[in-house]
């Protein structure tokens, strides 16, 4: 087998499997509005970090692109960004509001245990009042949603540009 092949193959691996948001219009645009709401009053730069880190466990390569495209735009910095998949480990770069988030997000997208350990969700609360946790809560569970269908149906990453949505 060739390098060439191996690519060509690779590729078809990964090919888009359906045009999701034309199949199911209605759907989509519920999502798009669960979006919208899920975004009202949660600081954009936190709103950010949560997207690229639950796409980054889910795998959601177009969700990382998407995400972190926005975020850059938004002035985040790459520093931040690449270091988010190392999070813990490169703590420095976060403020313990978002540190508290990162947790909850992966405690939310991940359940290993099948369910959120107390811990994680008593340092959020610590850090959120109960309005604020329960916008980021509905953050992680949005951007969740998203990944399922980007993984899913195989969403192509490296297209997006930022404010074509």
């Amino acid at each position: 087998m060739t390098s060439t092949h191996t690519t060509v193959e690779r590729a078809h691996e990964h090919a888009p499997r359906m045009p999701f948001a034309e199949r199911v219009p209605e759907f989509y645009r519920a999502m798009i509005r669960l979006e919208t709401a899920a975004a009202k009053d949660v600081d954009p730069t936190l709103y950010h970090l949560i997207k690229i880190r639950a796409s980054q466990v889910n795998h959601c390569a177009f969700c990382v692109d998407m995400h972190s495209k926005d975020a850059l735009a938004e002035g985040e910095s790459v520093e931040r960004i690449v270091q988010l998949s190392a999070w813990e480990e490169s703590r420095h770069f976060y403020t313990e509001r978002e540190l508290a988030a990162l947790a909850l997000t992966e405690a939310v997208t991940v359940l290993t245990d099948g369910f959120v350990p107390d811990e994680v969700y008593a340092l959020a609360a610590a850090h959120f009042d109960e309005t604020e946790l329960a916008r980021v809560i509905a953050a992680i569970v949005t951007i969740n949603a998203w990944n399922r269908i980007g993984v899913t149906t195989r969403m192509t990453p490296g297209h997006y540009e930022p404010g074509t949505r």
